[in-house]
């Protein structure tokens, strides 16, 4: 690919204290990412997936190496810089959800253009597109806590492509669903990539949806393997 990378990772060190001393979380770590790639991240339980994953998203400056997001040196940026960093061109899906229980589904998948300043008739209109391509038009006005696992990972994939990101961070999106529902919020995950080309990152435990990626990035103990 010639476009310069969205994310370029060179020598990547993550070392955190335990009580037998130092433990390396990620060690020497190298690859970029691309406009509109699709990429798997994989690996066993404590191999660093996740720790990557919120380097990546500037969400832990805590690291030795250099990790560019958008040409930018994340562990140069204080907190605010990467939160402006991130504003409009990052998203999330985390395992979890993170849905607003007093927010029903609309509101949710509007919150972060509410935040932003950028709520108007144009996107409160995408927002509403987005909620038919979910299916869950229906289940507009339906709160978090009466709607099921699958619904809420669709609700949050909407609200995470609200604001077309650039890049969409995803830390095991399908791990706490049904194998049908898991296939749908896949589905609908490379349908929107295809669609508003964001680029794809995910940690995944699936070697079925690692396969549909564009690359994989195998972790083994904190190295690329």
């Amino acid at each position: 690919m010639l476009n310069n990378p969205l994310v370029e990772v060179q020598h990547l060190q993550k070392t955190v204290s335990a009580h037998s001393g130092l433990l390396n979380i990620l060690s020497d770590i190298n690859f970029a990412i691309y406009t509109k790639e699709t990429i798997a991240i994989l690996g066993a339980s404590g191999s660093g997936k996740s720790s990557l994953l919120s380097i990546m998203a500037g969400l832990d400056p805590e690291y030795e190496g250099s990790v560019l997001l958008f040409g930018q040196e994340l562990k140069d940026l204080n907190e605010d810089q990467r939160s402006a960093l991130r504003k409009n061109d990052v998203g999330f899906v985390f395992q979890s959800f993170l849905l607003i229980p007093e927010l029903n589904a609309f509101q949710n998948i509007c919150l972060p253009l509410e935040i932003s300043g950028h709520l108007n008739s144009q996107s409160i209109d995408f927002a509403k597109t987005l909620l038919a391509r979910v299916g869950l038009s229906d289940r507009s006005n339906h709160y978090p806590a009466t709607m099921s696992g699958g619904e809420q990972q669709r609700i949050a994939l909407a609200r995470a492509f609200i604001s077309k990101p650039k890049i969409l961070f995803l830390d095991a999106p399908t791990g706490s669903l049904d194998t049908d529902n898991g296939k749908k919020v896949i589905e609908l995950l490379f349908e929107l990539n295809q669609d508003l080309g964001t680029t794809i990152v995910m940690v995944t435990h699936d070697t079925e949806v690692s396969q549909q990626c564009d690359r994989v990035l195998t972790l083994k103990a904190g190295c690329l393997v």
